[in-house]
């Protein structure tokens, strides 16, 4: 990936690295609101899907790490901790999660889950944080703290396949909403594995069934993950680059490590199969994706530019913060420089703004708005149009009715 995002970051004063936190994004109010409006998105896909949104704690003992198996796989990846404060527990030590699954795996097991619930689908936007070497460090694609738009499913092994389904029907609907084209690759058992050999078969048979609703696929045999085989997808920018973002996995592993059970119909409680699964992956990384793909013209609904006010000359500011007012729900600046119209127009397209207001003596005369749409006129319209044009624009942002 290149630095494309970050030149975009600086320009539109959205976001910084500083050496006072390496690896980690000062967002600034204005890159804030996309990764906001990013995260509201999927918490809106969320409602209508049966997701349930959780939160977890960021530290934990190494315990957890221990149960899970990422204390020996995945120690050096995380930031330490080895005292906490007036002296609590001194022998024992903590770390910073680097992700989300062992937290949900506790949460499950305080409950006593019935059949009837499953599957439990629980999404968590909690902060991560990977001790990643400085030499990988790449902008927003690659960071030391970041959020994933992350999710598990506990269900029966029954339920799985039609889980399955559902993730890639999401999947394909949110990547077509960003006009992202991508492809699947189906990963599965390694030579080192554990649990089943049958649950196994069965899994891969699932997943490659479900992965051909995809038009591009392949398979990558053995490349699976050691407790579950997995769908890996990459997406392609308008440059033609290849991006790996989504993700789904089955998971025996976890399920078995920390004891999960739910209580089944009859007969004595059995184990659920986790499934993990992400659409952006990290926020950040797709969120520096979408602006390399836009080159920085992201739609109305993401943008933290929306509307820029341009007054012929500033004796017709009364008329803009009219306008302003009637617009409110929305992000809208008006420009009270003593710049030129020309240059203040231009300077609203190089910040990326959707839409630019033209607004003299005609418009406030016959309470009508001149819009342009990032360098193309659109023209003369009444108040009443143009509200229904950025309230169109605007409802862009729900994939799916609530």
């Amino acid at each position: 990936m290149s630095d494309i995002h970050k030149q975009l970051g600086t320009k539109l004063k959205l976001f910084f690295f500083d050496e006072m936190s390496p690896g980690s994004c000062f967002f600034l109010p204005d890159g804030a609101k996309i990764y906001n409006n990013l995260v509201d998105f999927l918490r809106n896909c969320y409602r209508s899907l049966g997701y349930k949104e959780v939160i977890t704690p960021n530290l934990y003992n190494k315990n957890l790490w221990e149960i899970s198996g990422h204390w020996d796989k995945y120690k050096e990846n995380m930031f330490l901790i080895r005292k906490l404060a007036d002296k609590e527990e001194e022998e024992n030590e903590y770390s910073l999660k680097p992700m989300n699954c062992p937290g949900h795996c506790v949460m499950f097991k305080h409950l006593s889950v019935s059949y009837r619930e499953l599957p439990i689908r629980w999404a968590d936007f909690g902060v991560l944080h990977r001790n990643e070497f400085s030499g990988a460090l790449t902008g927003l694609t690659r960071v030391r703290r970041f959020q994933q738009d992350d999710a598990h499913i506990f269900c029966t092994f029954e339920q799985v396949e039609k889980e399955i389904e559902d993730y890639l029907l999401f999947l394909k609907k949110v990547y077509e909403h960003f006009d992202f084209k991508f492809e699947v690759e189906l990963s599965t058992r390694p030579e080192k594995y554990i649990g089943d050999l049958e649950n196994w078969d069965k899994a891969e048979q699932i997943l490659e069934k479900k992965i051909k609703m995809i038009p591009k696929w392949k398979i990558n045999k053995g490349d699976g993950a050691f407790y579950g085989p997995k769908i890996d997808v990459k997406i392609r920018d308008s440059l033609k680059r290849e991006h790996q973002c989504g993700t789904i996995q089955l998971d025996f592993n976890l399920p078995e490590r920390f004891d999960l059970k739910y209580i089944p119909n009859e007969g004595e409680p059995k184990r659920p199969v986790l499934i993990h699964r992400a659409i952006f992956g990290s926020v950040e990384r797709f969120m520096a994706i979408l602006l390399e793909h836009t080159s920085g013209k992201l739609p109305f609904w993401l943008s933290p530019r929306q509307i820029c006010i341009v007054p012929v000359s500033n004796k017709y500011l009364p008329y803009c913060n009219k306008i302003k007012n009637i617009f409110n729900k929305y992000e809208v600046n008006v420009d009270d420089t003593l710049e030129t119209l020309n240059k203040k127009i231009r300077n609203a397209e190089k910040m990326k703004f959707n839409y630019v207001f033209v607004l003299g003596e005609e418009e406030e005369n016959n309470n009508t708005i001149n819009i342009r749409i990032r360098n193309n006129r659109l023209g003369l319209k009444n108040i009443e149009e143009t509200l229904e044009i950025c309230n169109q624009d605007y409802n862009q942002k729900n994939l799916f009715k609530i």
